[in-house]
């Protein structure tokens, strides 16, 4: 049989604690943050709005055009690739592409 331990929380629910640690719970305290939204209590933008859930960063970032790093996975090890075969010279120096890309560019400026 396994031996196990509780704490009662100041608002009256149980929560298993592991015996083998110094206490801490092993469900609502414990590494839920890692999974959660706790990291996002108290989160303000740089211009003060308020972000402080899932919903309303995924909101602040959508109305400002703003991405997070993991929007381009695996873009940048291909961008690496294409300017490592560039300079080992297996890519051609100018492709049509490039210069799609260039006339794009100097159209947007």
């Amino acid at each position: 049989m396994t031996r196990r331990r509780w704490r009662q929380m100041p608002d009256g629910t149980l929560v298993e604690v592991d015996i083998h640690s110094s206490g801490s719970p092993r469900n609502g305290n414990g590494d839920d943050a890692l999974w959660g939204d706790r990291h996002y209590d108290g989160l303000q933008a740089p211009d003060g709005t308020d972000i402080s859930s899932r919903s309303k960063h995924r909101e602040y970032m959508k109305r400002n055009d703003l991405t997070t790093y993991d929007d381009y996975a695996g873009e940048f090890a291909k961008k690496r690739q294409q300017r490592d075969e560039y300079h080992l010279g297996q890519r051609g120096s100018v492709s049509k592409n490039d210069i799609n890309e260039a006339i794009e560019y100097l159209k947007s400026r």
